[in-house]
């Protein structure tokens, strides 16, 4: 069994994600209108992977929402990838099903035409081969956090979008985790679009990061990133955050 994923072409692939968000509101429980979101647009390029960092309540999970299409009351706009986007998410909480196994778990969101897709080489990369007969109940919080992403990579995505995948997961975990979604995602170049409140976890994983302001967000600033992932060693990246604190103070 190969133990590297086979590159998967995809429709579509040149267009961006673009996003604009001019202005979205809540009605609160006294009936005024709490406004979360006054001007948040920017694009993430095809096959390139954004991170959206902000402070707690300011709009981040709502952005994704929308770009999901879970949330259509605002004004502005949102342009998938590609003429017929296949979109994939990846939860806080792994959401899986726990009457059925692990295996079954990452096929229920297969579409028809992936139906019997040979799914072993991502089962093996993400360390899930012993794993596919388990039900989600047998499974620690980390290998869930697998089951997941094996998930949204396996459905072949133009777009896949990730709220917090690592939050609440020891350092040690999140790190093994954040290696394996590289590995995977580098295999399987699709645009990824990321929510995360922890800059080392954006400055490890992100072609670009956007900065949003506090509630009502605005994007505060992108910051591009350049330099390789192999070459992203522990002094670089505290080079990286040292300078991400002086352009944007606050954010560490």
């Amino acid at each position: 069994m190969s133990n590297r994923l086979k590159p998967v072409p995809r429709a579509g692939a040149a267009d961006p994600l673009d996003i604009a968000i001019r202005n979205k509101a809540f009605r609160g429980a006294d009936g005024g209108l709490l406004e979360a979101i006054d001007d948040v647009a920017f694009t993430v390029p095809a096959g390139s992977f954004t991170t959206l960092i902000g402070p707690s309540g300011c709009g981040k999970t709502t952005t994704l929402r929308i770009v999901l299409g879970l949330d259509t009351e605002f004004e502005g706009h949102v342009r998938l990838p590609g003429a017929t986007p296949r979109v994939a998410a990846v939860f806080q909480e792994p959401r899986l099903l726990p009457w059925r196994t692990v295996e079954a778990n990452v096929r229920l969101a297969l579409p028809p035409e992936l139906e019997g897709a040979d799914l072993s080489d991502l089962f093996a990369i993400l360390g899930l081969d012993t794993m596919r007969s388990r039900f989600p109940g047998e499974l620690s919080l980390g290998l869930a956090r697998r089951a997941a992403l094996a998930r949204a990579f396996a459905v072949e995505p133009s777009l896949i979008l990730l709220d917090e995948p690592f939050v609440s997961l020891d350092e040690m975990t999140a790190s093994r985790l954040r290696t394996l979604l590289t590995t995977v995602w580098s295999a399987r170049p699709t645009t990824a679009l990321m929510v995360t409140h922890n800059l080392r976890e954006a400055v490890e994983l992100s072609d670009r990061i956007v900065f949003l302001t506090p509630r009502p967000a605005r994007v505060r600033g992108i910051h591009e990133i350049t330099t390789s992932r192999p070459a992203r060693d522990a002094a670089w990246r505290e080079r990286e955050l040292a300078g991400l604190d002086r352009l944007f103070p606050g954010v560490l």
